[in-house]
């Protein structure tokens, strides 16, 4: 019943408005309309309402108005019968006359309904008796149908219609229902207006439709005015008064919400500036305190041609420049750099740029989730064959928006458009808010439309006729004043239809109407268009006509279009370009033909009704014109269509099908869609998603299968696994049905990357292979898809062949007369840079060249990654040779455009090559080419071309794989305008060429920087190379943009001597597991939670634990190698009571987990004392003395052992474990040579041997490294790899991609992925390189659950309980990521946040643990599985990504498997591609561990001449044959570069070295070597550099740098620049975080240096004495490295010093020395070290007085520095207490007193004690007076001697010692510092009148009295001299006390009287 009530008044509605329309037109639009009704299934329903349809108008106008709506009722039941079953095939009857009055009549009843309506409205009576026709009621009706009809399924028998969705706000559509007129016909109720004209004559049919009247303006319509915008606004609309109506409308909306909008409007209504109210809403909400923070958003302009792009970003910048935004082009025309994009703020863009640039997403993954707002203009583009782009971009975003959580709002703008609410939905945009639809009422200027069909079918009659309506259209506007654009669609058109218009103009005589104005600025044009290249524009402009398409060349095109707006042109003849991209109005547009050839198609279609839009955009300029008028010339056929189409547009369907294969490869490629399901879901965020359910039928779904399959899911994912064969198929994937996973390729990467189609990638699997020619490579180019559209035209053959001839300098396979002949024509053309004369071949060649290019450099990757050099090569030359337009054998110096052509012509004709030319003067070069001036400029780019030299060195590391060192050095110079600000980059590969492969390759860039200094860079890469040997391999570096700039390097191998093959190793006995009780004690039984050793220890157990021989397990990580120390250890206890055991182990972190553990099981339940001795940890000698067991890290126990003779606890070692003693090959490796060298030295003099204990994974050369320890069979045990306690499976994956962060983040998800297949549920540990990997991974892992059903699966303990554990975290990301179970560790934690997540780990609440590489020795979690994430780091030192030591790689998947809980423990290595054969190698077969001893024994041999060990150079000789070094030296010499092992070879080898460390010794000043040329002596440099740890570099720069009188400035620059820093990471990026932060500090820094690690260092030291903010945590913990080594270089500077005698500075550094550890300026108010005192409450101090209280009252001075505040305290809390009250809350006032109640006061008191002359004994003893006074007063001065020794004694005694509650603690107070430190003191004896130091003592902590003694000497010649003493604190600031010392001395002779 409900169905029939719609469908009456369906008809009703139809009925009445359609009644004025001509018979033709009803019948079609009413069957249409019901159709659309009732669906196919309605057919025999609408034949029998068309039938009956009299019948039903006829009794509804006789009923009376309460019964009509029943009676039709009634009598459509009656006329439909029972019987509706559809009855095809019926036709639709006419129109009667009849029918046509009972209309009219209808028509007056319905104004008369209408107004009795106004009248009860305005009388405000309910209308009750007008039921009959009242709208709101039909409406609720029709409403109430559609809710019931919501259930129904879509397409059955009793489909309700949309007839009316539901009402939206801002949607202003012209019909009153879903299905009403076009956008551009006005009026309410009409179709055609009434005011339409027809004409029709024998010629042709001519339809008008009169403009309409514009959209009266509604009530609530409020034009919105700038004034009264925010500044932000009024500066942008600079100029503007108000915003027009559509932008009124859409302003709330659009400038004041986050919506995403559609906005349908038509063209000219102004949608730029709804586009800059949302950019200025996106800016707005970054602007802050004034301040708009530019970093943090990207705004995109998505616009659908690059003409339009460069029009928007000129509109745009010069709108923004005044707010400072930056606006750029990236099109295929404007490429952007890297750091040009992070410059801008917006980008504008076309589709398939953006597609590309997130495609790559990695690369720019840091853009891409930078945008904030993404507006696409032309939306409506979607049915084009461009829309599958725009489809894809939307996607991708709109994904991201999820995945992230992150806001990215889009704004869609499109001309009218029927179907917006899919549009809108695809869009995500909410139809009630953000969607606007206007309809052609808002037009600016009203349209006038006139259609004409010209009937004759004869072409050539028909062309004729159609230039005829043309020129009669063209005159009668001119005639009347008008500017007229007439649209044609061939290029060559344009030009035809000109001429064709001119001369009917000539023969009719009326050639006067189009003559330009002869205006004052005519002659002006005149000239310009005399000045244009194009021969036409040139011909047509004194006729006032042009034309205007895309073939023109850029500055003709703008000429053209300043003509016409300047009105210098009457006839513009153009091609649809024009309406897209240019804003260009004229009073009239005239489309001229409806036909366009379609390239894809290869025929002529029907121009699209959005074309036809756009082109009628352009008609009617706002500024002038009332009306536009808009002209469509057509064929007659085609007339109704037109009409049809402008007043009924069909819906925008998807073309997404087409391209579905390329956009799934690309996502596969970005790794967002990874199996079935997600690319399922992929679709669902597509339009075409959108319409296959709106409109199934189009894309081949039946309405069964729609029934079944409501949501396409089964329709979806069988595309997907078509498309997945298809690409698999081309192995551009790789897709396993089975499980449904996809994986991308390198081809399929590549496609992705450079936008190649799958058909091209099909066709390059057939055609390419390693051994083709340029011309097959340029054959194969040109049968790409991309170049389907381009046909050969029957005009252009000539030409072509023309161009065959001259420009070709290959073979053209197809010839002129097939398209890919005439492609590889075009583009050799062009490349010779041939002219052309066809507009149509002129742009075809840049439509060839541009993609060829692109195409070329996707071969160029193939080539590569398929390892072939000669292909690569050619390639690579080929893809400059197209960027260039120059072929390979031109000279290099025609890229250089300020060298004249025939300049170039002689010297290609003298055969100068580059390199000759290098060689000559420029006078000779000026001289043959006959130019003597021009050489300087010759010579000058010569030296401009880039070129480098490399060297490489090979180390043989096993038989077969070899190291390669390559030192690259620039040999060019530095031109801006020629090479840009950035650098060079350069392709670098190791190629064999007669196996013709490529072993390594890599993308290089040369900094600018590193040019202009001339700097080399190191590449270190590793080779295979097969036995036989081959003779040579290449390296091969090739500029990546310049022609003829490459280098080669030859790696020959006729001197190589490989390493010998290792020994096997040792085999794992089938033995009984030992029990514990083996040990033969209680108390170390107890110790072990278990009952049997493990097969390892129970192996080793007797060798360890019964004798003493030296041992060197290997074995894999996690075989139990701590028990095998504790056992060692053990004997000790047993056996050497009085001994001590030490434990090295190498890092700090390692050391604090055996203390953790020692402590307690060995120290606590065995009752021996464990001592740890660190960097962070120095107990004193005493504690020492008492130990039994040390544990220590290598470089500690290295400084303590230097001076074995003095320190007697290190001869009582009697074993050393050195545990992960593998290490020795990586950078700290020397030190444990030189420990273990030194341990065998000492044990030789002290004759008391020492056991030395090797713990290391499983090794290679096991057998060097026991000869070495001389460990004999007995001792060594090296298992391999394989035997885990728990068998580890390892997966290896390759990522592509040249740079480090996109590849990082391109592991993101196969991570996520790997957790969910190989341990869901149980723990994983991921290894990062660097604290900021492990924020990005956690935080895109967290991205990943978020899209998952449970984003909290991986956290194992309560919510509400984690929430508590949250609260108390410091780290903001750790709060985020361990909410959702992942945990992140790195040395950047605080210690607590730490300890909380490794808890939290081990005891598995927390399932995921992301972890920096240093944990893997750290910390022994073990995990299920392990996954290690890029196995690179960034090395600040050389600036560039290294690989982790594969002992690093081998430790980290050592953590998997958990000996209690798995069966099997799981790795998954995802390395760089490249090096993924390199690590499937050594991940299995243990690596060879060689000595790095060789760059740093200058500073080891230091140190032994330092401690009195060598003093010869024989001795060094011998010292060296004592190190590991010496061992492989001979097992691998060409991997230390020593050509044979003939002992005579290997003398002269270690001679030279020791000759060479020796000199870099002495040039540092360390040491001395005597006349004989032998002996060597020690100076006090070198054991300065030896005692302090530091490099003899550093000594030297103290030496050259310190100066008498250095500022605390200079002293900072200097600690500053030590070698220690210079390994200090400067990360990625790093260099301008730098800059940011000196722009904070006061010192200035030098701004070409930021990314040195000695600036970086400088800028750190500031910040912490500044105490800024710093810019990110990974700065904190270098904060923390940079001030650990200051103290110590610190200490060695003041040493250099006083050694010069130099006061000023001396004093200086212990200044800075109080700075460091305070972290204060010494200028700053020593007040500010107390914690939680600020500046700003200094003046509390200033103004305190006592008040009357205590024994100061009354004139009590200010408080201005720490002692006054001492003593103003008097040592009572409620003091201090109470003159903070007001500012700090209690708990600060405690820590502030806490400080100060520990700050040392010290009495000094002073005597000297010497021999003087009249004393009996010869020796007595003076007090000197320590208070001030008159320096008159001659009692004041002591008389001494002169030239005598006398000891100054300083008594120090601490005062009121017991203020602080507690033991007296020696720690100093220092908040700001990281490590504890003693509290201590420097006395300095100084003349301050010479600015001498005299004397300089150390003292310690004084714990209550003190007595030190300081001699001197007095001067030699007698006179009064005042010395100073200053005692300066070691901590803290402004506690240093000075007193004089008065001296008479005199002439030992003399008498003296001294004064009482």
């Amino acid at each position: 019943m409900l169905l029939i009530e719609s469908l009456l008044t369906s008809i009703q509605t139809v009925s009445l408005l359609w009644s004025r329309r001509p018979k033709r037109n009803l019948v079609t639009i009413e069957c249409y309309l019901l159709f659309e009704l009732l669906g196919p299934d309605g057919l025999e329903l609408i034949e029998k309402l068309l039938q009956n349809r009299i019948a039903i108008v006829d009794r509804f106008l006789t009923s009376s108005n309460g019964h009509r709506l029943q009676a039709l009722q009634d009598n459509c039941k009656k006329i439909l019968g029972e019987n509706t079953k559809p009855n095809y095939g019926c036709q639709v009857t006419i129109q009667s006359e009849q029918e046509k009055q009972l209309l009219k009549q209808y028509r007056r009843e319905e104004k008369r309904i209408a107004r009795r309506e106004r009248k009860a409205g305005e009388e405000e009576v309910s209308g009750e008796g007008l039921t009959s026709f009242d709208p709101k009621e039909l409406r609720i009706q029709r409403e109430q149908a559609l809710l019931n009809a919501k259930n129904a399924p879509i397409l059955s028998r009793h489909r309700d219609t949309d007839v009316e969705k539901i009402r939206y706000p801002h949607v202003y559509d012209s019909r009153a229902e879903a299905m009403k007129t076009s956008a551009f016909i006005a009026g309410a109720k009409m179709i055609l207006p009434e005011g339409i004209q027809r004409e029709n004559n024998k010629i042709y049919e001519e339809v008008k439709i009169p403009y309409s009247e514009p959209m009266p303006i509604g009530f609530e319509e409020k034009p919105v005015y700038i004034q009264d915008l925010d500044e932000i606004g009024q500066l942008a609309f600079k100029g503007m008064r108000r915003l027009n109506r559509i932008q009124s409308i859409v302003f709330e909306t659009a400038y004041n919400t986050n919506e995403n909008m559609l906005i349908c409007a038509p063209t000219g209504a102004g949608k730029t500036n709804i586009a800059m109210l949302t950019v200025l809403h996106e800016i707005r909400q970054h602007f802050q305190q004034g301040v708009i923070k530019k970093n943090e958003f990207k705004i995109v302009y998505v616009a659908p041609m690059k003409a339009l792009a460069a029009e928007m970003t000129n509109h745009f910048s010069k709108r923004l420049e005044s707010l400072g935004i930056v606006v750029k082009e990236l099109t295929g025309d404007m490429q952007l750099s890297k750091s040009e994009i992070l410059r801008t703020q917006m980008l504008v863009t076309t589709p398939e740029k953006w597609d590309v640039v997130t495609r790559k997403s990695v690369g720019d993954v840091a853009l891409s989730q930078l945008v904030k707002l993404l507006i696409l203009d032309e939306v409506h583009l979607l049915h084009e064959d461009r829309g599958p782009v725009l489809e894809s971009i939307v996607a991708r975003t709109l994904r991201q928006v999820e995945s992230t959580q992150s806001m990215i709002r889009i704004l869609g703008l499109s001309a009218t458009l029927p179907n917006y609410l899919d549009v809108a939905s695809f869009l995500h945009v909410n139809p009630s808010i953000g969607l606007f639809y206007f309809d052609g009422r808002f037009r600016p200027v009203p349209l006038g439309q006139t259609f004409v069909g010209v009937k004759c079918t004869n072409k050539m009659q028909q062309l004729n006729n159609m230039d005829e309506v043309c020129y009669e259209s063209v005159l009668k506007q001119v005639k009347a004043g008008h500017q007229v654009m007439v649209f044609v669609h061939a290029r060559n058109a344009t030009v035809r239809t000109a001429m064709s218009l001119i001369e009917r103009a000539k023969n009719s005589g009326q050639i006067s109407c189009f003559l330009p104005t002869q205006g004052a600025d005519y002659g002006h044009a005149e000239k310009q268009v005399q000045k244009s290249r194009n021969k036409q524009v040139r011909e047509l402009f004194p006729d006032g006509f042009s034309i205007h398409h895309a073939g023109m060349l850029r500055q003709d095109r703008n000429l053209v279009e300043s003509l016409f707006s300047n009105g210098h042109i009457k006839v513009l003849v153009c091609t649809a370009t024009l309406a897209w991209g240019v804003n260009l109005p004229a009073h009239a547009v005239i489309i001229k033909g409806t036909q366009i050839y379609a390239a894809k198609r290869g025929s002529f279609v029907d121009l699209g009704i959005l074309d036809v839009m756009q082109i009628f955009g352009r008609a009617g300029r706002p500024q002038f014109d009332v009306f536009g008028e808009g002209i469509i010339i057509t064929t007659h056929d085609k007339l109704s269509h037109y009409l049809t189409l402008l007043t009924q547009q069909n819906p925008i369907e998807s073309q997404f099908l087409e391209s579905l294969a390329d956009n799934l490869n690309a996502e596969i490629a970005l790794g967002t869609v990874t199996n079935v399901e997600e690319a399922v879901k992929w679709i669902s965020y597509t339009y075409l998603y959108v319409r296959m359910r709106a409109n199934p039928l189009v894309y081949g779904i039946s309405h069964k299968a729609y029934q079944m399959d409501p949501t396409l899911a089964k329709h979806r994912e069988q595309l997907v696994i078509e498309v997945g064969r298809k690409l698999d198929k081309a192995r551009m994937i790789r897709f396993e049905e089975r499980t449904g996973y996809f994986s991308s390729t390198d081809l399929g990467r590549t496609a992705s990357h450079y936008y190649i189609k799958y058909s091209t990638i099909e066709t390059f699997n057939e055609l390419f292979d390693a051994h083709k020619t340029e011309s097959d490579i340029f054959a194969i180019v040109s049968k790409a898809e991309e170049f389907d559209q381009i046909k050969v035209r029957e005009e252009e053959v000539e030409e072509l062949d023309t161009l065959l001839n001259n420009f070709c300098e290959l073979s053209a396979p197809g010839g002129v007369e097939n398209s890919y002949g005439k492609i590889n024509i075009l583009l050799q053309t062009y490349i010779s840079r041939g002219e052309m004369d066809s507009f149509s071949l002129i742009s075809d060649s840049a439509y060839v060249a541009q993609n060829a290019a692109r195409i070329v450099r996707a071969l160029f990757e193939i080539a590569l990654r398929k390892r072939w050099p000669a292909m690569t090569y050619k390639l690579l030359n080929l893809s400059k040779v197209i960027d260039k337009r120059l072929w390979g054998w031109a000279s290099p110096l025609r890229q250089f455009s300020v060298l004249p052509p025939h300049i170039l012509t002689r010297l290609e004709e003298k055969n100068l090559s580059v390199d000759k030319l290098k060689d000559m003067r420029k006078d000779e070069i000026g001289h043959m080419l006959h130019h003597v001036n021009i050489g300087l400029k010759v010579k000058q780019c010569v030296h401009q071309i880039p070129s480098v030299t490399m060297e490489a060195s090979i180390q043989p590391i096993t038989r077969t794989v070899l190291r390669v060192t390559l030192n690259i050095c620039p040999d060019f110079s530095w031109n801006d305008q020629v090479h840009g600000t950035v650098g060079e980059p350069w392709w670098i590969w190791v190629e064999d060429p007669t196996n013709d492969h490529i072993y390594h390759s890599e993308y290089f860039l040369i900094l600018k920087k590193q040019v202009v200094s001339k700097e080399a860079q190191m590449l270190v890469f590793t080779i295979p190379i097969f036995e036989p040997l081959p003779s040579q391999y290449y390296i091969r570096a090739v500029s990546d943009r310049w022609l003829g700039a490459e280098a080669v390097c030859i790696i020959n191998f006729q001197h190589l001597i490989l390493p010998e093959r290792h020994p096997p190793h040792t085999e794992l006995l089938d033995l009984q597991p030992l029990p514990v009780s083996a040990l033969g004690c209680d108390a170390y039984e107890a110790l072990y939670n278990f009952s049997h050793f493990n097969p390892v220890q129970t192996q080793i157990f007797h060798t360890l634990y019964h004798t003493d021989c030296n041992v060197l397990l290997g074995a894999p990580t996690g075989s139990g190698k701590t028990v095998a120390a504790e056992l060692a250890i053990f004997r000790v206890f047993n056996k050497y009571p009085t001994s001590k055991a030490v434990y090295i182990a190498p890092l700090k972190a390692l050391v604090r987990e055996r203390m953790d553990d020692w402590k307690v099981r060995i120290e606590e339940k065995l009752g021996k004392k464990v001592i740890e001795l660190t960097g962070d940890v120095t107990p004193d000698v005493k504690s020492i003395a008492k130990a039994d067991l040390i544990v220590t890290t290598p470089e500690k126990w290295d400084g303590v052992s230097r001076s074995w003779q003095n320190r007697n606890y290190v001869k009582e070692v009697a074993i050393l474990i050195i545990d992960e003693i593998h290490l020795l090959g990586e950078e700290r490796g020397p030190v444990l040579e030189v420990i273990v060298s030194r341990t065998n030295f000492i044990s030789s003099h002290t004759e008391k041997p020492v056991r030395i204990v090797g713990l290391s994974t499983a090794l290679a050369n096991a057998r060097d490294l026991a000869d070495w320890l001389n460990i004999r069979q007995m001792g060594l045990f090296n298992f391999r790899p394989s035997v885990r306690p728990v068998p580890l499976e390892v997966h290896i994956q390759g990522f592509p991609g040249q740079h480090y962060c996109p590849r990082m983040a391109s592991m993101n998800k196969p991570t996520f992925q790997a957790i969910r297949s190989h341990s869901p549920a149980k723990p994983v540990l991921i290894f990062v390189s660097s604290r900021r990997q492990t924020r990005l991974t956690a935080l895109e892992l967290i991205a990943f659950l978020a899209t998952e059903e449970d984003p909290k699966q991986w956290l194992s303990m309560d919510e509400r309980e984690m929430d508590n554990i949250i609260a108390t975290l410091r780290d903001s990301n750790l709060k985020l990521t361990l909410a959702f179970g992942i945990g992140m560790h790195h040395a950047g934690l605080h210690e607590r946040d730490r300890k909380t997540v490794e808890e939290l780990f081990v005891h598995c609440k927390v399932q995921v643990l992301i972890a920096t590489s240093t944990l893997a020795w750290g910390v022994n979690f073990p995990a299920h599985l392990v996954i290690i994430k890029g196995t690179e780091y960034y090395d600040g030192k050389t600036r560039r990504y290294v690989d982790f030591p594969i002992t690093d790689v081998l430790q980290m998947m050592g953590r998997a498997g958990r000996p209690q809980f798995d069966d099997q423990g799981k790795a998954v290595i995802l390395v760089h591609d490249i090096k993924k054969d390199f690590y499937k190698k050594f991940l299995y077969e243990p690596f060879p561990v060689e000595s790095s001893l060789l760059g740093v024994l200058a500073d080891h041999l230091n140190a032994e001449i330092a401690g009195g060990t060598v003093t010869s150079k024989q001795d060094a000789m011998d010292y060296i044959t004592w190190t590991y070094f010496f061992r492989r030296l001979i097992m691998n010499p060409s991997y230390y570069n020593l050509s044979d092992v003939s002992h005579d070879s290997v003398n002269k080898f270690l001679s030279n070295l020791v000759e060479k460390s020796l000199v870099e010794l002495e040039h540092s000043y360390c040491i001395e070597i005597g006349e004989d040329n032998r002996s060597i002596e020690s100076l006090t440099y070198g054991r300065i550099a030896s005692y302090y740890y530091l490099k003899h570099q550093t000594v030297k720069m103290f030496k050259e740098r310190l100066k008498p009188e250095c500022s605390t400035e200079e002293l900072l620059s200097i600690l500053s620049d030590a070698e220690e820093y210079t390994d200090l990471p400067v990360r990625h990026n790093e260099d301008h975080m730098n800059s940011e932060l000196a722009k904070c500090l006061p010192l200035e820094s030098n701004p070409h240096s930021f990314d040195s690690p000695h600036t970086k260092a400088h800028l750190l030291l500031q910040a912490h004495l500044s105490r800024n903010m710093l810019p990110c945590p990974d700065y904190d913990a270098d904060t923390k490295t940079v001030l650990d080594q200051a103290l110590r270089v610190c200490q060695a500077m003041l040493d250099v010093t006083a050694n010069q005698g130099w006061l000023v500075t001396a004093l200086n550094i212990t200044n800075l020395v109080q700075m460091v550890i305070q972290g204060r300026w010494v200028k700053d108010c020593c007040l500010l070290t107390i914690p939680n005192i600020e500046q700003h409450h200094l003046y509390i101090f200033r103004k305190w007085s006592p008040g009357g209280k205590g024994p100061h009252s009354g004139g009590h001075s200010p408080i201005e520095c720490l002692p006054e505040l001492i003593h103003a305290c008097g040592g009572k809390n409620h003091v201090f207490s109470s003159m903070m009250e007001n500012e700090l809350p209690d708990a600060k006032v405690k820590q502030a007193w806490n400080f100060i109640s520990r700050l040392p006061v010290i009495d000094v008191s002073l005597r000297v004690k010497g021999c003087w002359e009249d004393s009996g004994e010869g020796h007595k003893e003076l007090s000197i007076p320590t208070l001030t006074s008159d320096k008159r007063n001659d009692n004041r001065w002591l008389q001494l001697c002169a030239d005598q020794e006398y000891v100054l004694q300083v008594s120090l005694h601490r005062v009121h010692a017991g203020l602080h509650k507690g033991k007296p603690d020696s720690h100093a107070v220092a908040p700001r510092f990281p490590k504890s430190k003693d509290e201590g003191w420097f006395l300095i004896l100084g003349e301050v009148d010479k600015r001498e130091l005299i004397a300089l003592k150390r003292v310690g902590y004084v714990r209550s009295q003190q007595v030190v003694s300081i001699s001197f000497y007095t001067p030699e010649v007698p006179g009064r001299y005042i010395y100073t003493l200053y005692l300066m604190s070691d901590c803290y600031l402004g506690l240093d006390q000075q007193y004089d010392i008065h001296l008479n001395v005199t002439s030992a002779s003399k008498a003296t009287h001294v004064g009482e």
